[in-house]
């Protein structure tokens, strides 16, 4: 049997065969007609030197007594590079089209002058030696959309299909159709002009950033917002100040950082839920949702659901007149004004599932991870994994990323699932982007595919999300994984390893961070149970098999899940490294799964994954906020006390001094701070039994207790005793250190 045929050089194939010992060259036939001229064999594997192949033909490989298989392009293709500008590009008054397809019989640039034009006007491209097609326009004319037509080598494992138009995958802006094929068409936008005033990239040390992780839609699409109903969920929504929502709230909060979810250009509708007509049966999303974006399919265009007059009504367009571009950017520009660093959160290990991904019908076989039968790996999980290896792949995540840093000034980009960008890749991007802007902020989720390299991006200098941090103090699952704040050391750890997460989980304690400032600690996030949630469940108040049948009454934090968040949020900003919250986290955040009326949608109950909801479940409900207001001020006040005394500009160490406790969930260390201050952490995570501590060389300022946390004294205490109150804990702040 023949385990696999594969083109290295355009004169060798590579071919194994299982138990084929001492076959000869006259037992190898290659259709159509390619002649072999040379046998070796190691092994199994036949080295098979021939005439020059045609990378256009679909080439079937014979061997007597082992059958037959396609021969497939492998090592070849990474010969393939170019270094010119790829898309539609500008030159005076010459307008180039290049599209990279090393594969393809031929390319045609098709042109548009209305979005919903079929009578098309098509230019055959001509291909350079290195795999380029590109063709050149004196004059655009009326045209006003463009696209390709390709075809590619004729067989049953391609995707080649010269009767679909694809947008150009280094579109700037795309105009989209609202269908699960996210039909697309790329805009002939002009260079943009946009006025960035005095704009410049914000410096934050990593291990001062205070990350907002956040929706853009989700932020004002609910009525409570006050953002104006033209510019709810979208990019200058984000930015209306005479709402409560959007940036307004984040100002009041105090975080110096922005992380949004998904803006490249995604999409947006899954499959027809359980329609047997469709190549894929979706049994399993009945919203036909894919809301928080998490499948990108243009790499260096604007989500245009995210501007203004945009909708998801069936079959309506979105971003026709490429707003999106010029709305982002007016809003990271407004994010700039007032301190607030941004981060894209970036997705290179896959590509949309369902869609017209145009890397599909370029060439599946570049661009794609793929099994011995040509099919999509799925490592990411989400389908269609993106063969980041590839020369011109590399270079094309490179190139996206420098070109949001520039045109859009972003500050740094959380990736997701990063372990499944291979390691050459990683290396090559860090390069580039510190060259450009040595503060640019890089964040790896350091797992995905089964991989999980925390001290890998570490290395690299990068930040990491800090799932351990995550796990022991809050908690690996609400069921039976309960963390510190719940008063149990989860996975059966220790006081002391507790003591190296809130240190920054450093190298030198046994954790994986080479720096303070690469553990990104964090509780929620958008996947898993909102904190809010894992408490209510972790403390056995709510029951998640029951549904929610009081809103009002459901988000309102009893006494006990009040004292849990406010514990939870004090450990949180209490450590050392970056800090993350997720939108909502800061009021206690209850997700709902709303009212439908599809089947197989459970309304009413606590959701886990609202990946594929859209408003009423993801939203912020800012009346929910108001609500658990206690909660929402003093997670300000933590962050403002973070800002003024704990920041690495002003700390003279970073390393905090525990101390001897009373009681083994009695977390105690002091940290000193600016102009001769000490700061006192003392955090009682057990459920029931207060603690009293002694108290030396007072007087001490209370900056925060199980009531109120400020930058500004609450109240002064001397030398003595001070009594923690079960699951509380306290900061104390005096002027003369030890």
């Amino acid at each position: 049997m023949i385990i696999y045929a594969k083109i290295q050089h355009s004169d060798l194939i590579e071919v194994c065969v299982q138990n084929g010992h001492n076959l000869s060259i006259q037992d190898f036939s290659i259709v159509p007609d390619l002649r072999i001229l040379e046998l070796k064999q190691e092994g199994d594997v036949y080295y098979l030197t021939t005439e020059n192949c045609d990378l256009t033909s679909a080439y079937q490989l014979k061997v007597k007594g082992a059958g037959e298989k396609s021969i497939e392009p492998d090592g070849i293709l990474d010969g393939f590079f170019s270094s010119k500008s790829l898309g539609h590009t500008v030159n005076g008054t010459l307008h180039y089209f290049r599209l990279f397809a090393p594969r393809a019989k031929w390319v045609s640039l098709v042109l548009f002058s209305s979005i919903r034009d079929h009578c098309d006007h098509q230019i055959r491209m001509h291909r350079d030696e290195d795999g380029v097609w590109e063709t050149s326009l004196d004059n655009l004319g009326d045209w006003k959309y463009y696209g390709y037509r390709l075809d590619g080598p004729d067989d049953e494992t391609e995707i080649f299909d010269p009767s679909v138009v694809i947008a150009d995958p280094f579109s700037r802006a795309v105009t989209t159709l609202n269908h699960f094929l996210h039909p697309s068409k790329s805009l002939l936008y002009p260079p943009e002009k946009f006025d960035w005033e005095d704009d410049a990239w914000i410096a934050v040390p990593m291990a001062d950033l205070i990350i907002y992780e956040l929706h853009v839609r989700d932020m004002t699409m609910h009525a409570s917002s006050g953002v104006h109903a033209d510019l709810k969920g979208s990019y200058l929504g984000m930015i209306d100040k005479e709402g409560t929502g959007g940036i307004s709230h984040l100002l009041k909060l105090g975080v110096n950082c922005v992380e949004l979810m998904p803006i490249q250009e995604f999409g947006n509708i899954e499959v027809d839920y359980r329609n047997e007509h469709l190549d894929v049966y979706n049994d399993w999303n009945a919203y036909e949702r894919n809301h928080w974006g998490y499948m990108t399919t243009f790499f260096f265009a604007p989500e245009s659901y995210y501007a203004t007059g945009s909708s998801m009504t069936p079959h309506e367009v979105n971003g026709q007149d490429g707003r999106a571009v010029a709305e982002l950017k007016t809003m990271i520009r407004e994010f700039h004004r007032h301190g607030i660093a941004v981060i894209m959160d970036v997705v290179y290990n896959h590509v949309s599932q369902y869609d017209q991904n145009p890397f599909k019908f370029i060439d599946k076989k570049y661009y794609f991870r793929l099994d011995q039968d040509q099919n999509f790996l799925s490592e990411s999980g989400c389908g269609n994994d993106f063969k980041t290896e590839r020369p011109m792949v590399r270079n094309l995540i490179v190139e996206s990323l420098i070109y949001w840093m520039t045109e859009y000034h972003v500050d740094g980009f959380r990736f997701d699932l990063a372990p499944l960008i291979d390691s050459g890749t990683l290396s090559m991007l860090t390069k580039a982007l510190r060259e450009l802007n040595p503060d640019v902020i890089l964040i790896a989720e350091p797992w995905g595919g089964g991989r999980y390299d925390l001290s890998g991006f570490s290395r690299l200098g990068w930040g990491a999300w800090n799932d351990l941090f995550r796990n022991h103090i809050k908690g690996q699952n609400p069921f039976n994984g309960l963390g510190l704040i719940f008063g149990y050391f989860w996975n059966n750890q220790n006081i002391t390893y507790i003591y190296n997460l809130i240190s920054g989980s450093l190298q030198k304690g046994g954790g994986p961070f080479r720096e303070v400032g690469h553990a990104v600690n964090y509780l929620e996030s958008h996947d898993d149970h909102s904190l809010g949630d894992f408490i209510r469940i972790g403390l056995h108040e709510v029951d998640p098999k029951q549904p929610v049948k009081d809103m009002a009454a459901h988000i309102l934090l009893s006494e006990k899940q009040m004292r849990a968040n406010k514990l939870a949020a004090l450990c949180l900003f209490s450590s050392m490294g970056a800090v993350m919250i997720h939108a909502g986290q800061e009021f206690g955040r209850s997700k709902v799964i709303a009212q439908s009326g599809k089947p197989g949608t459970n309304p009413g109950f606590i959701d886990h994954n609202s990946y594929n909801k859209d408003d009423e479940t993801n939203w912020i409900n800012y009346k929910h906020m108001e609500a658990n207001r206690d909660l929402v001020d003093y997670y300000a006040g933590l962050i403002r006390i973070r800002r003024k005394y704990l920041n690495l500009k002003t700390l003279k160490r970073t390393a905090p001094r525990f101390l001897q406790s009373p009681n083994p969930l009695l977390l105690a260390y002091k940290l000193d701070c600016i102009q001769d201050r000490q700061i006192l952490f003392l955090i009682n995570c057990h459920p029931d039994e207060s603690v009293t501590v002694s108290l030396h060389e007072g007087p001490w300022q209370v900056l925060a207790d199980e009531r109120k946390a400020q930058d500004t004294p609450l109240r002064r205490l001397n030398s003595g005793t001070v009594t923690v109150q079960s699951c509380t804990g306290m900061i104390l702040m005096r002027n003369q250190l030890l």
